[in-house]
């Protein structure tokens, strides 16, 4: 079955979500790339910082943990990764569509823009590239394939013209004249820091909202429930108090804290673990 970015949203449209995991699974889908290589990308990977993709739902850096574990136990399968680092972005993935062997109750029309359909353009860099080149990478081609491919790399929030500079230096090094353009790519894939370097942020953090005490206490339930197999758990409470007060207990957190289905039943599995009704 062919995999389409059209498939994937109408299939997050149709998974049962919290209006804001919606929303933080569109924007997600915005950015993922749709050919290998693409901003330096893996096909059908994102890249975001947890401050900016905050910063677009429009949500603390707190409550955003609760829409990415939403995503990541719904039928969606998210995953997230952070390869190059810790003030690299995070890498994030729709693992649901990697292996989709029957066809979904719904289908894609042609006209979308596949994620896997191309097998061209494995790389955005292309031909050769004179090391004795002008030096300022702005009166170069290269310039925007290096802005557009650095960013979910080791040298993100490294300088153009500075990633431009040590390659040449790297290559006259070595006596190399002329190189094939894809040994820039496996140049920024394997950046290394300058001694004495400090790694800086290129977006600037978003100010963490304070919290109410409401809120504090529900992230704290929220935050003492079992993150892993939820419906095992959501099992093993409903034997122990039965299914009418497992569903009672939901709706009390979801009228006391205005939260949605998802929060509220994680909430209730975390007060179960601190009452020492199930365990962690």
């Amino acid at each position: 079955m062919e995999i389409t970015t059209g498939l994937i949203l109408r299939r997050i449209t149709q998974t049962d979500l919290s209006i804001s995991a919606h929303k933080l699974a569109t924007f997600i889908l915005d950015g993922i790339a749709c050919k290998e290589g693409y901003n330096g990308l893996p096909r059908g990977t994102a890249a975001f910082t947890l401050s900016a993709l905050a910063e677009k739902v429009g949500v603390s850096r707190q409550y955003l943990s609760v829409l990415l574990n939403e995503l990541a136990s719904s039928e969606l399968h998210l995953v997230r990764h952070k390869p190059h680092g810790k003030y690299a972005p995070w890498l994030f993935r729709f693992t649901a569509f990697d292996k989709e062997e029957e066809p979904h109750d719904v289908e894609s029309g042609g006209g979308d823009t596949s994620l896997y359909k191309e097998n061209t353009n494995k790389t955005i860099f292309l031909g050769q590239i004179n090391i004795n080149e002008k030096s300022n990478v702005f009166q170069t081609c290269w310039a925007e394939l290096i802005k557009a491919a650095k960013t979910a790399l080791p040298c993100w929030n490294v300088d153009t013209q500075v990633i431009w500079e040590r390659f040449l230096a790297f290559n006259r090094a070595r006596g190399n004249d002329k190189v094939p353009a894809g040994f820039l790519l496996g140049f920024m894939r394997r950046w290394r820091k300058s001694p004495g370097e400090m790694p800086r942020q290129t977006t600037p953090p978003v100010p963490e909202k304070p919290l109410d005490p409401r809120e504090r206490e529900l992230l704290a339930q929220v935050a003492a429930a079992p993150s892993i197999n939820r419906q095992f758990h959501a099992s093993d409470l409903c034997r122990s108090i039965g299914q009418a007060a497992y569903d009672a207990r939901v709706h009390e957190v979801i009228k006391r804290f205005a939260c949605p289905k998802f929060t509220a039943t994680l909430a209730v599995h975390g007060q179960a673990v601190l009452a020492g009704e199930i365990s962690r």
